[in-house]
């Protein structure tokens, strides 16, 4: 399924409100000046809170699962914001909110 494609700078969120960053940048494109991201590198997670009164722990880490599969960088699938990823240790979902809005990919 097309989507934009995400960024560095990206908002990506976990279900909680923790601010998603990719640890590793993919510099060979980028995107509205930013360096694109691509599915083998995970990403950290800032500020989530978890559920203390159900004991969720915070989320730490994510990895993406679902790429881009026609348009790769360095034969690596890009992230779009049709993707799909699980947040480490709770397995919660990451929820693009809002990327650049000019490049999209299958």
């Amino acid at each position: 399924m097309p989507g934009f494609l995400i960024q560095q700078g990206a908002t990506v969120l976990c279900m909680h409100g923790g601010q998603a960053m990719p640890t590793a940048p993919n510099p060979r494109i980028t995107l509205s000046g930013m360096p694109s991201a691509v599915i083998s590198a995970p990403w950290t997670v800032a500020g989530c809170p978890g559920i203390p009164a159900a004991f969720i722990p915070p989320c730490v880490t994510a990895q993406w699962i679902v790429g881009t599969t026609r348009v790769t960088s360095n034969g690596q699938p890009l992230l779009a914001l049709t993707g799909q990823a699980t947040c480490m240790p709770t397995g919660t979902p990451l929820m693009p909110i809002m990327a650049q809005m000019r490049v999209t990919a299958t």
